[in-house]
Order: C-alpha cells, then sequence, then structure tokens
C-alpha cells in the first residue's frame, strides 16, 4: 500500500457521461491487481474532505487509470483536476480477484461501471473466458473495445432496447449457459468441442451480484463478487463498509469491504436486512 500524491497525465471523456482518469504512480502500478481499488482525494479540497475509493481501472508499468461518473461532491471535484494536477492516493487497497483455475472457464458479468476491474482482470487473465455486461442503455455500455481486442467475446444487453439484448444481463447469460452445457453437470460447460469448469466473476449493483451468486450456487460452481460499499477510511478502521458472511466453520461475521474485500467468494456472503440496517447506522452515525 502507498500514499502518495500522483500527477496526473490525462483526463478524458469516457462518453455518456463517465470519465478516465490516468496518474502516475509506478508504486501502485507495480502492486496492483485485478479487483483492488484507489482511496482518492482531491488535493485542493479541504483536508476534512473524505476520500473516496475507485476500482482500478487500467495498468502500465508506471500508470494507474480510474473510471467514474461525477454523481457526488467527491466524485464531481474530481472531474474538475486537470492534467498536471495532484491528486492524493491510497492504494492498492483491497482483496482483488484470484486468478482462474486452469481447467475453468471464466464468465465475467458486470453492471454499468462494474465493468472496470473486470477489463483489468480479462488482461491479465491467462485464459480467455466470456463477458456479459448490462446497462440502462447504449451510453452505460464500457470497455467492449477492451475485450474485443483480448479476443473476448462479448455480450450486451440494455434495459431500454438500445444495444444488445432488450432486457437485462442475466437473461442473455442464462441463454448462453443453457446453450453451452456440458451435460455431465450443472458445474460444466462446453464451449468450442472442450468441457470446462464454470466459474464467475462479477461486480456490479447487489442485485446482480446476488443473482449471479444465485446461479452459482445451483450449478455449485465457484463465483466471485465484488461489492460496492461506501468507505470512509478505506483501510479497515471506520467499518463503513461492512458486509454480513458466513466462515468456512458456519459462523456469522461482519467483514470489512476495503480489507477483507472488495472481493468475496460468493458461498461465503449472507443476503439479509440486518447487514443493510447495520451497514445504514454505522453510516449515519
Amino acid at each position: 500500500m502507498q500514499v502518495c500524491n500522483a500527477t496526473v497525465l490525462e483526463h478524458e471523456d469516457f462518453g455518456g457521461g463517465y470519465r478516465r482518469i490516468i496518474v502516475e504512480a509506478p508504486d501502485v502500478a507495480r502492486s496492483a491487481s485485478p479487483g483492488q481499488f484507489l482511496h482518492i482525494r482531491v488535493v485542493a479540497l479541504n483536508d476534512e474532505a473524505l476520500r473516496r475509493p475507485f476500482s482500478i481501472y487500467q495498468v502500465t508499468d508506471t500508470t494507474v487509470s480510474v473510471m467514474y461518473k461525477p454523481i457526488g461532491r467527491g466524485s464531481a471535484a474530481l472531474a474538475s483536476v486537470g492534467s498536471g494536477s495532484q491528486i492524493s492516493i491510497i492504494g492498492p487497497l483491497g482483496k482483488g480477484f484470484p486468478q482462474c483455475e486452469k481447467s475453468a472457464f471464466p464468465v465475467l458479468v458486470a453492471g454499468g461501471y462494474g465493468v472496470a476491474p473486470l477489463s483489468f482482470f480479462a488482461s491479465r487473465s491467462p485464459i480467455t473466458g466470456a463477458v456479459f455486461i448490462g446497462a440502462k442503455a447504449a451510453v452505460d455500455v464500457l470497455c467492449v473495445s477492451d475485450f474485443e481486442a483480448l479476443s473476448w467475446p462479448v455480450h450486451v444487453a440494455t434495459e431500454d432496447g438500445s444495444q444488445g439484448h432488450h432486457g437485462i444481463i442475466t437473461e442473455t447469460l442464462d441463454r448462453w449457459l443453457d446453450a453451452h452445457d456440458a451435460g455431465a453437470n450443472d458445474s460444466r460447460i462446453a464451449v468450442d468441442g472442450s468441457a470446462y469448469d464454470l466459474e464467475f466473476y462479477c461486480c456490479g449493483p447487489d442485485g446482480l451480484l446476488r443473482a449471479v451468486e444465485s446461479r452459482a450456487a445451483t450449478r455449485q460452481c465457484k463465483a466471485w463478487l465484488s461489492f460496492d460499499r461506501p468507505m470512509g477510511c478505506g483501510i479497515g478502521v471506520c467499518l463503513a463498509c461492512v458486509q454480513k458472511i458466513r466462515k468456512p466453520n458456519g459462523d456469522v461475521t461482519w467483514a470489512r469491504c476495503c480489507r477483507e474485500g472488495p472481493v468475496f467468494d460468493a458461498k461465503s456472503i449472507v443476503w439479509d436486512d440486518e447487514a443493510e440496517d447495520l451497514q445504514t447506522r454505522l453510516i449515519q452515525a
């Protein structure tokens, strides 16, 4: 983990209101892995301004980039930063995605700009899989060219029908899974004449995470879910980003998305109102 002021090299419009910012941070770049995040504060703001977490999107030998959409005070302030400016970053933080098993076929499922860390994952994966991107409209469909450049087949669904399937991405995913049934058991799929273990990687809103977890449980296959939670400190102290999980021995406890996550084994997640209520109380305290 590095704490530093990083110089903004590029800051560009990504279309649809989304933006990409590239910073020079060689120490961060060298240690970053897919699924980790940066905790960013605009240096020009006062010291009391909270940092904001952003998933790492792309990495080179010396640079790191994030993708975001200005929706609040922190991200709006970031949108005003120009090339040559300084931003304060802590990172890379969190536990990222594990690499896919050699016998497995990675299926990436993204909602909105949850596609950013999955693009990073695909760029580091020694195995080529398939990616499913869901969005409200065509302007919210991101990173398709990233995956195509890596020869990953891309499947898109939009709620308004402006690109790809008219509907939600799990409908497209279910049809694909049915078409690639290996016949032996639900955890295996057949692709190009070979059978593989199915392994999900997902980043997006909770509804999508829960839908993928449900499919992984039904098929008894591995799934890794990346959670987006409000964060205060980003280093595990404030407890604003907790998620209820079940440990291997069956005990239920709380995990911090900034330290034990943001990526969790889907089998460990406990979905209930109690978790949401506690998170709300911690944020409002």
